[in-house]
């Protein structure tokens, strides 16, 4: 299900945000903090949307404005109303919200509004999560680029795709993302910060399961990412599986990062073996 929501107040959004995910915990939820990023989110993508949660009182465009114009991209669209007053409601069901939420926001009241649509929402493919390994690291899902909000909780994914599934402990993380640094309190407190970042980043996508914390070890489960550099190793150098042709490893490995220069090291020797076990 995919599942918009769209508050001008950055703790409201953030809350909002919280219980649809607590509601509906597979689903891809794109939060916006203006109608004219949701917008433009939208005609840039070119996808639908299955549900969306508004704010109806924000700047520049209303709610009741931005339903308007949702309805002309996406008339079975479903439209929730999220507010502190009662006086909208008159507006909101003339333009045939499935429903509307009093604020405070209750995981509850989601619940009964996602099991209630008026729209039936149809099932979708679930997009992959897929990562590029060869050449500079990126990251893509549904086809499209992940934004990382913080250029280090991207470079933590990537050393975390590296490992493989190994655990990496804290110490060394920090060792890797702040090279040359003591592991100070100020440091971890850093990269806890960029952990979240991180699982909130992939959780918004529906895929949070990728990430997998234990005690003072975190990792990806590799089972669950469509990566160019794991099917190399798995034997698969076929040009035709993922990102057309990226399987093939051209002497090129996280290009953008440094310490990636010795798994860069241990795949030429492995190309120039002609191996193609892990």
């Amino acid at each position: 299900m995919r599942i918009i929501a769209a508050d001008d107040e950055a703790l409201m959004l953030d809350m909002l945000t919280d219980r649809i995910r607590q509601a509906c915990p597979q689903g891809e939820i794109h939060p916006f903090s203006s109608a004219r990023r949701l917008l433009a989110w939208l005609e840039e993508t070119g996808e639908g949307f299955d549900v969306a949660f508004l704010d109806i009182e924000m700047p520049g465009m209303s709610g009741i404005a931005l339903a308007q114009r949702l309805k002309e991209l996406c008339p079975r669209g479903n439209l929730i109303f999220v507010t502190g007053f009662s006086q909208y409601m008159a507006e909101a069901f003339q333009l045939h919200a499935s429903g509307y939420i009093r604020k405070p926001v209750t995981v509850k009241a989601v619940e009964e509004e996602l099991r209630n649509l008026r729209y039936p929402v149809q099932e979708r493919a679930a997009p992959t999560l897929r990562v590029q390994a060869f050449g500079n690291f990126e990251v893509f899902y549904g086809g499209r680029p992940v934004h990382f909000s913080r250029s280090r909780t991207k470079e933590l994914f990537a050393y975390l795709i590296d490992r493989r599934g190994a655990g990496s402990t804290m110490g060394e993380l920090i060792s890797i993302l702040w090279e040359g640094r003591l592991d100070t309190p100020s440091i971890r407190s850093q990269l806890r910060s960029l952990i979240t970042d991180l699982r909130t980043t992939l959780q918004g996508l529906g895929q949070g399961a990728i990430i997998i914390k234990k005690r003072d070890l975190i990792a990806v489960d590799p089972e669950r990412v469509d990566c160019d550099y794991y099917r190399f190793l798995a034997g698969d150098r076929s040009p035709g599986n993922l990102f057309r042709g990226a399987n093939a490893f051209r002497g090129e490995y996280m290009s953008n990062y440094s310490w990636a220069e010795t798994t860069l090291g241990a795949l030429t020797r492995k190309e120039g073996q002609g191996e193609t076990g892990s």
